[in-house]
């Protein structure tokens, strides 16, 4: 079995549970703030805020956030392993996929960093 450095769980089935497993959460969480929005029609910014003041509210976007970026991280790897191959890209398609997978890389940890200071920052 052949398995990738840049691959998160070494096994497609663990990549596939994980990425069916952040669909569900990010479903959750879409339901959760669309039924706080269709419960609270008049909500103005200080219901807004009082609703991600909560503890609970910003525990469940942390975990939406991570399932997020695990949920994006596998998708664009997937990506990247079945379109940049040798032969749409060339000789140079091993430079260029992990070249795409490190900026996806990155781009991740921006953002759930980025993410984690605007729910528990100040």
């Amino acid at each position: 079995m052949v398995t990738s450095v840049t691959n998160l769980g070494r096994s497609g089935l663990f990549d596939w549970l994980v990425q069916r497993f952040s669909a569900v959460i990010l479903g959750a969480y879409m339901l959760c703030i669309l039924g706080s929005m269709l419960l609270t029609p008049d909500m103005d910014y200080a219901h807004w805020k009082a609703l991600f003041d909560s503890n609970l509210m910003r525990i469940f976007s942390l975990i939406t956030l991570l399932a997020l970026c695990a949920h994006a991280w596998i998708g664009m790897w997937t990506v990247s392993t079945d379109y940049l191959t040798e032969l749409q890209v060339g000789a140079r398609a091993t430079f260029i996929r992990l070249l795409f997978q490190a900026s996806c890389a990155l781009l991740t940890v921006v953002y759930l960093l980025w993410g984690i200071q605007i729910f528990w920052g100040a």
